[in-house]
């Protein structure tokens, strides 16, 4: 059996490994790229097998969510090195390097701290001095005022506040948090903390970022809150707010007017989505080929329209591909959800495990046409150190969770054990 299960922790490695040598290799046939692409191939995946080989021989939990997130960076970093291996593709694997530094020290830092359920008061103190500094020393880009720039690095605080937004309604939700705050009860204070955050990416214009929280504050009242009646009272409260924005806000009407007709202005507001299906119908079912598709024909190919890009030149099936392994990642999340015992680790993987779900759903949707498009990174694919930075150390919270419930479960059959042994002896 052991040796079934070994093979099994083996086999998402060897596909990873398949996935690079191919991916690269036809990169270096394609492209015209010299042989510096396959060394730079060949760094991401040590990086990769190091990172695995420390989870197998560690004992760190799921052995399955981290190829399947590999993969996805994987394919990332071989689109943005066609796009501009310079610019993008070894500064993506240098920030692939440092997220898969904060993976460990998330899981590190989560796994032997026992009291994350008790702050609910520092994640909501700490995301709003996070925005408050963003709108007050921020700098816009593309619209969006969710940059803060220190020297020559710059970062979206809006990233880290949606892990900080989780823990604090996981808080709540895992009924860690009951004492009212004078009069003032729990789930108003979450219900309160949600509007003034985002009121706040309102006044950043970052709509990408507003979606996936109220997303994610709106599965978790479906899943954990009984009162239905305060779930209608939110979907009724964001569809007014979503209808006076339209009515009131000019950059929101652009946003709807240019999805439901993108071709009425095709040269101006309506350019970056017809190249977007442009690119996507030029692929076909298989692709133009690696190398060979014209990605900077897209407006921000390396960030929002990355998916766009790999339909162009993986085809319909590579686009699939991306999306199968979000949902087997979300699945493999949300089991390990399910299976922990410890509610806080449950609210929280379920969480992390939506947030993701969501800012897929949104930018593939938003590419393809299917909802209006918003501003946001695919995670673990699309170009940005804080977008891989934040994903890999979400995704190593995820693996604490696991590796807390695999090794509890480990000491419950050791002590059954026991217990059997030492019944059988006393019966003979």
């Amino acid at each position: 059996m052991s040796k079934i299960k070994g093979q099994n922790y083996k086999r998402p490695a060897f596909l990873l490994i398949l996935m690079n040598l191919l991916g690269f290799g036809l990169l270096y046939v394609g492209g015209g790229y010299n042989i510096n692409i396959i060394y730079i191939g060949g760094g991401l995946l040590g990086l990769f097998i190091l990172m695995y080989s420390i989870i197998i021989l560690c004992r760190m939990g799921d052995k399955f969510i981290v190829p399947m997130a590999c993969m996805l960076i994987t394919m990332g970093v071989i689109l943005l090195c066609r796009i501009d291996i310079a610019k993008y593709g070894v500064k993506q694997i240098v920030w692939v390097a440092v997220g898969i530094a904060a993976f460990f020290i998330a899981y590190a830092v989560y796994y032997n701290f026992p009291k994350w359920d008790r702050l609910w008061y520092v994640y909501a103190a700490v995301g709003t001095l996070l925005f408050v500094t963003t709108l007050v020393f921020g700098t816009r880009i593309n619209g969006s005022k969710n940059w803060l720039n220190i020297g020559s690095f710059a970062f979206q605080p809006s990233e880290v506040t949606k892990i900080l937004y989780v823990m604090f309604l996981s808080c709540y939700f895992s009924k860690a948090w009951t004492k009212p705050i004078g009069k003032i009860k729990p789930k108003l204070i979450t219900l309160l903390v949600t509007y003034m955050f985002i009121g706040f990416l309102v006044l950043q214009r970052d709509w990408g970022t507003i979606l996936v929280l109220f997303s994610i504050y709106i599965f978790m009242i479906y899943v954990y809150d009984e009162d239905y009646k305060f779930l209608l009272f939110n979907v009724a409260s964001a569809s007014i707010t979503a209808i006076l924005g339209y009515k009131f806000l000019h950059h929101i009407q652009v946003r709807v007017n240019t999805w439901l007709n993108p071709w009425a202005d095709i040269s101006n507001t309506g350019y970056q989505i017809t190249q977007s299906l442009f690119a996507i119908a030029s692929g076909g079912y298989f692709g133009r080929g690696i190398g060979n598709g014209s990605p900077t024909y897209i407006p921000e190919v390396q960030t929002d329209f990355i998916f766009a890009a790999v339909c162009e030149e993986m085809g319909v099936f590579g686009g699939a591909a991306i999306i199968i392994l979000f949902f087997l990642i979300s699945y493999r999340c949300f089991k390990i959800a399910i299976s922990t015992k410890d509610p806080f680790d449950k609210a929280l993987t379920f969480g992390l495990t939506i947030m993701f779900a969501m800012q897929t759903f949104i930018i593939v949707g938003g590419v393809t046409k299917m909802i209006p498009l918003t501003g946001i990174t695919l995670p673990f694919v699309s170009y940005g150190g804080t977008s891989i930075v934040v994903s890999l150390g979400s995704l190593g919270i995820i693996q604490a969770v696991s590796a807390k419930d695999e090794r509890g479960r480990s000491r419950d059959e050791d002590s059954g054990t026991k217990h059997m042994r030492e019944v059988s002896d006393d019966a003979e």
